[in-house]
């Protein structure tokens, strides 16, 4: 067989947080986030990061090249691309560098997708197949992975899709791909289905499946597919995804090892105590929540109220909890960060949280870390994580803050002046609001467009407080677009803001959503902001 054979007993881990996660409307990632999500991926020891759809935009390309060329540790690095002339080419040339390149090509076959999508008849979607994975075969050679993909596969006439399987095999695909795309199997019958694929081609190639949640179904149908001999899974982390989202990497993790019985000598090579780390950055860079009842890794997960539940837990965890907390990341202890601290024991600590950090990265957070400590009585986990989420979403500051300065009172509108220093020119504004944080942004917002012609439109504000007690910290989230775009294409940008003062972290946040923007202005959307504007039908 050509490209890498799945080692025996093994299940392969293949993340598409990058690529499939990103297209969650709103989920959008620069290349730098993206290749901050794709070390956590390799620390997390995933054995393929989908790093994105190179043919999309420069931005994506660059994005993808920069996280192959970067990573190691016999870690595989795909990229994903239609059976079009053009796509392939481009991804080819994006993971070429990549110690372990995967080429994912793909096509629709069903009716459905045939008739009113692509407008092509099954006998030229099959050539397009054969023809584009002979491509890949060729351009990367015989130890690159090549991957095939039929979108609406479990919409797919049945003796159509195994024909259509059997002949990229034939022209060289090492791995054959069964996406539920639209989230409308159920596990009996994709189980069913996926026994059928790993009868006719498993012999020859890996069969991997790709599962939507349109029904919840997700996880549930990954793992009947593993029962019935997939040996790859298709997953994002937090379950990321368009529409209900994809299946969740933790919870088919986590399944694989809590029910060893269900799934005899199968085994993932992830390192389960980096899921919450990396379950935390993600939803921090792509600005979405996990609910609380998430499975593994929501706040809930690990909680006890009842007083039944809680005694059983204190008298034996596994009463009520089928897989530990330390398992999946959490240590559940507190630590306390004074003044007297030193870095080695901030850099273990960190280590135990999840997160190894180094040289000026580890002085820049003890540093904040110590100014925290002056600001607040106690400086917890959740803090020092906040600090961490906060440094891996910087971006280049065009746009600097010099000063700020507001006064509100009841009954009234809030005064609010800012100083902004824009391409290298100090400007200044001052604006009436609602309220302070109003008001500051309205400030902001004049001080822009008289020099950039254009001013951020605040489309979603939130806030949470990241640790308890009346010093917490909080953390803003904001969601900006330029002005001068509007509809369903303009681009929307995230900005993060932390601090024990609200009003600032507000202030912060938005200045961050300003330089994402401005950053996207001066270098071109695609180069500067890889995650909105991505080429459509994808799987």
């Amino acid at each position: 067989m050509s490209g890498s054979a799945v080692a025996a007993g093994s299940v392969r881990i293949f993340d598409t947080t990058l690529r499939d996660g990103e297209q969650a409307p709103g989920a959008g990632l620069t290349a730098a986030e993206k290749l901050e999500v794709a070390r956590q991926l390799a620390r997390l020891k995933v054995d393929v990061i989908e790093a994105g759809f190179p043919a999309a935009s420069p931005g994506d390309f660059e994005a993808v090249r920069r996280i192959a060329q970067e990573t190691r540790g016999g870690i595989a690095v795909a990229a994903l691309a239609r059976c079009r002339d053009g796509d392939p080419q481009r991804a080819v040339e994006a993971i070429r560098i990549a110690e372990r390149p995967h080429l994912h090509v793909f096509i629709a076959t069903s009716d459905i997708h045939l008739k009113h999508k692509l407008k092509i008849s099954r006998e030229q979607a099959l050539a397009e197949a054969v023809r584009w994975v002979r491509y890949g075969r060729e351009a990367l050679g015989s130890d690159a992975e090549i991957e095939f993909s039929a979108e609406d596969a479990s919409r797919t006439d049945t003796d159509f899709l195994l024909q259509i399987y059997e002949s990229v095999v034939a022209a060289g695909a090492s791995t054959v791909n069964i996406p539920d795309t639209v989230g409308y199997a159920i596990p009996s019958e994709f189980g069913a289905l996926t026994k059928r694929v790993v009868d006719l081609v498993g012999r020859d190639a890996t069969v991997s499946v790709h599962c939507h949640n349109d029904l919840g179904l997700a996880t549930a149908n990954t793992l009947a597919a593993v029962q019935a001999g997939a040996r790859q899974v298709e997953v994002t982390i937090n379950g990321l995804g368009e529409r209900a989202g994809n299946a969740s990497l933790e919870e088919v993790v986590m399944s694989l090892r809590t029910r060893p019985t269900q799934f005899p000598e199968l085994v993932s090579g992830v390192q389960t105590e980096q899921i919450t780390a990396a379950s935390r950055l993600v939803s921090y860079l792509t600005g979405f929540a996990v609910q609380p009842n998430k499975a593994v890794v929501g706040g809930n997960a690990f909680a006890h109220e009842s007083g039944i539940h809680q005694d059983g837990v204190i008298k034996n965890p596994l009463t009520y909890e089928i897989m530990t907390p330390q398992s999946v990341g959490l240590t559940g202890s507190q630590l306390t960060i004074g003044k007297l601290s030193g870095r080695r024991g901030l850099q273990g600590k960190l280590r135990e949280l999840g997160h190894d950090v180094e040289g000026e990265a580890l002085d820049a957070l003890y540093r904040q870390a110590i100014a925290l400590a002056d600001a607040k009585k106690d400086v917890t986990d959740a803090d020092l994580l906040a600090l961490v989420e906060q440094r891996a979403s910087e971006v280049p500051a065009s746009v600097e803050l010099v000063g700020w300065s507001v006064t509100s009172s009841h009954g009234g509108n809030a005064t609010g002046s800012v100083t902004l220093t824009v391409r290298g020119e100090d400007r200044s504004a001052e604006a009436t609001g609602n309220g302070p944080v109003d008001a500051l942004y309205s400030a902001v917002d004049q001080a822009l467009h008289g020099q950039l012609g254009w001013h951020p439109v605040l489309t979603h504000w939130e806030i949470k407080a990241v640790s308890a007690g009346e010093d917490a910290q909080g953390q803003v989230l904001v969601r900006c677009r330029r002005s001068s775009e509007e509809g369903p294409g303009a681009l929307v940008v995230s900005g993060h803001g932390l601090s024990t003062n609200i009003i600032e972290a507000s202030l912060d946040g938005y200045l961050v959503a300003v330089n994402k923007l401005h950053g996207a202005e001066i270098n071109g959307v695609d180069v500067a902001f890889v995650g909105q504007r991505t080429a459509e039908n994808l799987p």
